[in-house]
């Protein structure tokens, strides 16, 4: 078991909040409300951000909280864009992709009655790979939106939930991971949609890669490190009875949240815990990292962003939010983004840790 040490964070969040005024390492540049909720996240940029929310806006944001466009859909941005060259692909959930032009908004083409868009979309340069809550696959050619290939869910395979997203899908090494709930994961191949492998993997709340490796976690406190190029298991561990998040690698270790408000720290090449953390409430999504800190966002209605030191306490600085914190942080450069649920988007200079 780790030292009870590494179990007092709740109890230094508070000692940290008092010391905040003396050693606080960030600076507040802005807060930019969206005017609605978010669940889609945001979507780097070399110079901002991108964000949709549940009044169907889509807004670009600068490093200085201004909006160079705004584009009105009509109904909710569920899921976050993808952008490929010098375009934005936007979906909603009542049915309709649109391609936007980055630079200034506009509109290049529109497809209407599609299947509703719950599910990050993900491209290349020649694709955008949409998942359908039926689990179909389709990729549509990025400069025109044509159909360029369909896969449907295999016969005799679980149908997913309709209703829900399903985890964001994975390009690399070659293949498109995506994970269709009951179904398991489908590795397609980019050109055509052939499955390349399959594994009957349940529950999964998300993914990372790396090289020639693919991170899963599952509701049900599996990890798994799966090969990419033929989806055999490298490792598998067990280290909780319910995880929170999907994996995300940061400062050398494999990260995911547990239900009971637990942050570990794996080893990628094992999957062996180094480290435990309390946390103020679950971690729901990925983690970041700014130089040696690793910045965690919670679920609570407090909004606590926490950036922590491996193997260091208390934290390096905590942010509060007011705000449920369900998307993953953005970092460019120096430069701290936030979203919360409310739809608002907070930034922050942050101080390089000092030698």
């Amino acid at each position: 078991m780790p030292p009870p040490r590494r179990q007092r964070l709740l109890l230094l969040l508070a000692m940290a909040a008092l010391m905040a005024a003396c050693r606080q390492p960030t600076d507040k540049l802005f807060t930019f409300s969206s005017d609605a909720p978010s669940r889609a996240g945001l979507v780097p940029l070399e110079d901002g951000v991108l964000v949709g929310n549940e009044a169907g806006r889509l807004l670009r944001l600068d490093p200085k909280g201004e909006a160079p466009w705004r584009v009105e859909l009509g109904r909710e941005v569920a899921a976050p864009p993808t952008v490929s060259g010098d375009s934005v692909i936007v979906g909603t959930v009542g049915g309709t992709l649109v391609s936007l032009a980055l630079g200034d908004g506009m509109e290049r083409w529109r497809l209407t009655g599609q299947p509703p868009v719950l599910t990050p979309l993900v491209s290349d340069a020649g694709s955008t790979y949409v998942v359908a809550p039926d689990g179909a696959v389709r990729a549509l050619a990025v400069d025109s939106g044509e159909v360029r290939w369909r896969r449907p869910l295999p016969q005799g395979v679980p149908r997913p939930e309709a209703t829900r997203p399903f985890p964001p899908p994975v390009l690399a090494g070659g293949v498109l991971v995506v994970a269709l709930g009951d179904a398991g994961l489908f590795a397609l191949s980019p050109q055509d949609g052939t499955v390349r492998w399959r594994q009957p993997l349940t529950q999964v709340l998300g993914m990372e890669a790396q090289g020639e490796l693919l991170y899963v976690s599952t509701r049900k406190g599996e990890v798994l490190a799966l090969g990419l190029a033929d989806g055999k298991v490298r490792w598998r561990q067990t280290p909780a009875s319910a995880l929170s998040s999907p994996p995300s690698l940061a400062q050398g270790h494999l990260w995911v949240g547990t239900e009971d408000k637990l942050l570990l720290a794996l080893s990628p090449q094992d999957g062996r815990e180094s480290l435990r953390l309390t946390l103020p409430a679950p971690l729901v999504t990925q983690v970041a990292e700014f130089r040696e800190w690793v910045l965690v966002p919670t679920r609570d209605s407090q909004g606590w962003l926490l950036a922590l030191k491996p193997r260091e306490e208390p934290p390096v600085f905590t942010l509060r939010l007011d705000t449920p914190l369900l998307t993953r942080p953005v970092v460019l450069g120096d430069q701290l983004f936030v979203l919360g649920q409310d739809g608002r988007v907070l930034s922050w200079r942050l101080q390089p840790p000092k030698p």
